[in-house]
């Protein structure tokens, strides 16, 4: 056991030695890992900014009763009680028709064809706010109450909502394509990289095998390379991560305070860190992983 540890110990430290003698080559393939995983991540934070945006927006939400003219008092307290009882409802508030048509007419000029008339139109109405303000909760409530006795309309003020919702939709699918297309960009760059270092090794490597270095003992080393290649560029992206919301917000606070906002950009950094830093090292190690295995069998060929 201590062996082997021995054996990834200085497995690391070759790995780590040979990029410090190639610093600037080494600094440049982290950054440009750090730039193809910080775009995804950078979307991602929009996309989810927005989308918690949209739950706090989500209570404006409401469903409108207008009850039919004729419907009786006792019926209009019935379906008063029934709303308040409903599971899916958090709060009614009622208006009756003469009420309504007082600040109806209140907001008319003397000159409207509308202030002219003697009898009311409007009829009594509640206005419910709902739990669960999703779309689809929303229209699967609304017809229901719909169905009601003595509802004339159910209207659901939330067809932003199900536009805001579709926008997302297409934002989380942009995320996800952009993640998988760039993620096979930095596993062909990462093993491109390997590659070239397997072969300016290449002396090395056939010295080690006619000694008896197995194939594991000679992977190895480039294994680690590939993960801390990915580990360095996962840190270089949320480097250039927390540089970006820090300058967006910066530059967005002066405007969100004229609309009496206090909007920025936030995330779970440790969250994010984690899936971003250990995405980028699983990333190095099938990348490098790969890498080897065909030069190793090459090599074994022309051997």
């Amino acid at each position: 056991m201590k062996h082997r540890l021995n054996q990834h110990l200085q497995a690391i430290r070759l790995v780590l030695a040979r990029m410090r003698r190639s610093l600037s080559s080494t600094l440049m393939i982290c950054s440009v890992i750090g730039v193809a995983l910080c775009l995804p991540a950078m979307l991602y934070v929009a996309v989810d900014n927005v989308s918690r945006a949209t739950e706090l927006l989500q209570g404006d939400a409401q469903i409108s009763l207008f009850l039919k003219q004729d419907i009786a008092k006792s019926a209009v307290t019935a379906l008063g009680e029934q709303l308040r009882r409903h599971p899916a409802v958090s709060e009614v508030r009622f208006v009756d028709r003469d009420t309504a048509w007082r600040e109806f007419r209140s907001g008319l000029a003397t000159d409207h064809p509308a202030s002219s008339l003697e009898q009311n139109p409007l009829p009594d109405a509640y206005f419910v706010k709902l739990k669960q303000t999703d779309p689809e909760s929303v229209s699967t409530l609304q017809q229901e109450m719909q169905a009601w006795d003595g509802v004339e309309l159910a209207q659901a003020d939330a067809s932003w909502i199900k536009r805001l919702y579709a926008l997302l939709q297409l934002g989380k699918q942009a995320v996800l394509a952009l993640a998988i297309l760039l993620a096979f960009a930095l596993t062909v760059i990462i093993a491109n990289t390997i590659r070239l270092q397997i072969m300016t090794q290449r002396e090395e490597i056939e010295v080690s095998k006619l000694i008896g270095a197995t194939d594991q003992f000679i992977r190895r080393p480039f294994l680690y390379a590939g993960m801390l290649y990915g580990g360095g560029g996962g840190l270089a992206a949320l480097l250039l991560l927390y540089a970006g919301i820090v300058s967006f917000n910066r530059s967005v606070a002066e405007l969100a305070l004229l609309y009496g906002s206090d909007f920025h950009l936030h995330t779970q950094w440790a969250d994010l860190s984690l899936v971003l830093v250990g995405t980028a090292v699983i990333i190095g190690w099938l990348a490098s992983y790969f890498a080897v295995g065909r030069s190793l069998a090459k090599l074994q060929q022309a051997g």
